[in-house]
């Protein structure tokens, strides 16, 4: 992948941009080459790229000063959360402000009779459980970066995690922002109902990836503690016939809370970094949650325990009590960090399939990473699709980097293929960009390209990931001019 080239008109301007937000955000910028460092990339981590100077507002009011400088002066705007992203979406600019938004981390409300949180886009997955735990709720999607991974980070990427299946994505547990436009002015999208008339445009803003404006509010569905949780293990001697199962499962009219599949090559690993007590000598494994009412969860255990022996499953069992089951989901969210017991880098796909072709794509899988000459480990939602192969090569190897992004295009490919999509909760970033035109027709692109304009005409937020090609919407005529709008000379007619 090919870095931008920087606006060299820009960089000529760095000393007066710096001293400008210096006086807006006072005790908020990062300018020196040290400093930048730690902000120069995300969890995609082949990639580095400086910022021209990162910002660190306070508050909305600072985020909106910042916001109308930058369009009066033409700069870039890439926001950042925890830098958790896999897909590159926090990859900074070299002529572009960074919009870092970690000390915005307040919880600003707690409204049990209504069910949900309001919170700063700082504030850390992990941190609105833990608020609201003692009351006996939670907040539903879980990435396996919770404890690190922010909720303004969370709405851009529309993250899901190991209970997505049952609970939704973040678009199913947001019920409003507050979005910071290219001007500087602030909307309210939806509330605490999560309804609001017109068109959608909070389910437009879930997932939008820094693209359209700045979150500084999210108002956050919350959920009383299932009354009872139970934890199952599956193991299976041939990776198909767990496939097979899942689809089975779902099949059957069984929705479990959460249900995620490892490979052997990824339980060895998590067994070296942790222990959580996962069998050595299987293929693969499902770790299957059931929750709910009691008679219902006894119910569904006894269903699933049935379906995985009948589908050829040689061990089944339950943790035996919290501490265990504790273990087996530490150790699934361990999986990501285990791997560097095995390569010092990683690729981390995100593509989602429907059920009924996983003993297909994952034999295909296998077979690709032999064409590419590299190893690589199958961690994933299993329930929904949602694939997480874990690509794994050393960067300072001959061209061990470029096989590794031509493997997880590979994949990609062949989720779209099979009639699935090229990402699931990890967003499209810069990771996936040059792949739209796999899944979408340039009329496609077009509309959504529209969209964004509609938003952010000068296309200052967060340029050069998603699309593969969007010059500034003034460029295309679209850009508001005395009288009314000009059409779209440049893009496809519908």
């Amino acid at each position: 992948m090919k870095l931008p080239e920087p606006d060299t008109a820009i960089l000529a301007r760095r000393a007066d941009i710096v001293r400008a937000l210096k006086a807006l955000v006072p005790d908020g910028i990062v300018s020196d080459r040290a400093g930048l460092a730690a902000y120069d990339g995300d969890a995609l981590t082949a990639y580095r790229q400086a910022a021209l100077v990162c910002v660190l507002p306070r508050d909305k009011h600072e985020v909106s000063a910042v916001l109308r400088y930058a369009t009066q002066e033409n700069i870039p705007i890439v926001p950042r959360g925890a830098g958790t992203s896999l897909s590159g979406g926090a990859l900074p600019r070299a002529d572009g402000i960074l919009l870092g938004l970690s000390r915005m981390n307040r919880i600003l409300e707690i409204d049990y009779d209504n069910r949900c949180v309001v919170a700063e886009p700082g504030v850390t997955n992990l941190a609105v459980t833990r608020a609201i735990e003692g009351r006996g709720f939670y907040y539903a999607p879980d990435p396996s970066s919770q404890i690190a991974c922010t909720i303004g980070g969370n709405v851009a990427e529309n993250s899901g995690g190991i209970h997505c299946l049952k609970y939704g994505l973040t678009t199913h547990n947001l019920l409003g922002v507050e979005l910071v436009l290219p001007n500087g002015e602030s909307v309210r999208l939806g509330g605490k109902t999560g309804v609001s008339a017109g068109y959608d445009l909070l389910g437009v803003v879930a997932g939008s990836e820094g693209l359209l404006g700045i979150v500084v509010e999210a108002t956050l569905r919350i959920l009383p503690k299932p009354p009872v949780t139970r934890t199952l293990l599956a193991a299976f001697r041939a990776v198909p016939a767990a496939g097979q199962c899942v689809a089975d499962i779902i099949a059957a009219g069984i929705i479990p809370a959460a249900m995620e599949f490892m490979d052997e090559r990824c339980i060895a690993a998590v067994e070296d970094y942790c222990a959580p007590g996962y069998p050595r000598d299987a293929a693969c494994i499902l770790i299957i949650d059931v929750d709910g009412l009691k008679n219902e969860v006894e119910d569904g255990v006894a269903q699933i325990a049935g379906i995985a022996r009948q589908a050829g499953a040689h061990d089944v069992r339950e943790a035996e009590d919290p501490a265990e089951r504790e273990r087996f989901w530490t150790g699934r969210k361990a999986a990501f960090s285990a791997m560097g017991r095995l390569a010092p880098d990683m690729l981390c796909m995100d593509g989602t399939i429907p059920r009924r072709e996983l003993p297909k794509v994952l034999a295909r899988m296998a077979e690709m990473a032999k064409e590419y000459r590299l190893g690589f480990c199958n961690v994933f939602h299993a329930g929904d699709g949602n694939l997480h192969p874990l690509i794994i090569f050393d960067v300072m190897k001959d061209d061990e980097l470029e096989r590794a992004e031509a493997f997880g295009a590979g994949i990609l490919r062949l989720c779209v293929e099979v009639g699935g999509v090229l990402t699931g909760e990890h967003g499209v970033g810069v990771e996936k960009r040059d792949l739209m035109p796999e899944m979408f027709s340039q009329i496609d692109l077009a509309q959504q390209q529209r969209l964004k304009c509609a938003f952010d005409a000068n296309g200052l937020f967060n340029p050069g990931k998603v699309f593969p090609t969007l010059s500034a919407c003034v460029e295309q005529g679209h850009m508001h001019v005395k009288g009314g709008r000009l059409p779209f000379p440049n893009l496809p007619r519908l």
